[in-house]
């Protein structure tokens, strides 16, 4: 029990440790993932909010985190990076639809950043694999859940 909740703040950790430290670090080493790259449809590969120092501090946070944990920092790296991708990944598929990078998507704004990072957690350590497609929607569900309140204390600059 206390693995799968290490686990869902690994989560929270990946995808929270970004938006702070860009409302700390506004305008610094914001960097787009994409290099404002288009993709053959003429949109945006991703987006503008999707950046290095998004990656970077989520990644980082998500290793020390782990380091602290005794569950090692490479665990932390890849599960925080894996998440990341994920958020990339929908992101990249959003675009696709046409939505822009604000738009909400939901079960696609959440689901993959949780999903992959607990496909690998589930080969990493020894747990069921209803434990992690829980842990997976209960992140899921708290973002959406916890999301507008976050935009409303001014932590988020989107509701969603």
């Amino acid at each position: 029990m206390l693995l799968s909740l290490e686990l869902f703040v690994l989560l929270v950790l990946a995808n929270g440790v970004p938006v702070v430290v860009a409302r700390l670090l506004p305008n610094r080493t914001d960097w787009p993932v994409d290099a404002g790259l288009t993709w053959s449809d003429g949109r945006p590969l991703l987006g503008p909010s999707k950046t290095w120092r998004g990656l970077v501090s989520g990644t980082a946070a998500c290793a020390l985190f782990a380091l602290w944990l005794d569950l090692g920092w490479m665990f932390g790296a890849l599960f925080g990076a894996l998440s990341l991708f994920g958020d990339l990944l929908s992101s990249f598929v959003k675009r696709r639809m046409g939505m822009d990078s604000s738009a909400r998507a939901v079960w696609l704004d959440q689901l993959p950043e949780a999903a992959l990072p607990m496909l690998m957690a589930w080969f990493w350590f020894p747990l069921p694999f209803w434990e992690i497609a829980a842990i997976a929607v209960l992140f899921a569900l708290s973002n959406m859940l916890f999301s507008p309140l976050l935009y409303r204390l001014g932590i988020r600059k989107q509701p969603h």
